[in-house]
């Protein structure tokens, strides 16, 4: 059964870790949390001590995910947010929270 993706925007990971464990009870699946930061090695350290997964393949086509090679981080971010489900203006809202250094969580195909 598909739902509407849940946005969450937090200051930091012990937020994010809070948040997780919320969404979790609420029946999203781990594997169907995402962490999003600006910095690249911030999202992936968020997302390796939280055990939550990058947008990849499952989420995005290949084109998508060939197309992320060549643009910029901002552009990127948006891409794998809309590829969770968030509309164009949700995932350009939470790409200016992450501007102002909060990370960002999508949770998406409830269970």
């Amino acid at each position: 059964m598909q739902t509407m993706p849940i946005k969450v925007s937090v200051e930091n990971a012990v937020q994010a870790k809070g948040e997780i464990e919320r969404l979790e009870a609420q029946g999203y699946p781990r594997e169907h949390i995402h962490i999003f930061a600006h910095s690249e090695n911030r999202a992936g350290n968020i997302n390796k001590a939280l055990d939550t997964k990058d947008v990849g393949m499952k989420e995005q086509d290949l084109m998508g995910s060939m197309m992320n090679l060549f643009t910029e981080r901002g552009e990127v971010l948006r891409n794998k947010m809309e590829a969770t489900g968030l509309t164009t203006d949700e995932a350009e809202a939470a790409e200016r929270d992450l501007d102002r250094g909060k990370l960002v969580i999508v949770a998406h195909n409830k269970m």
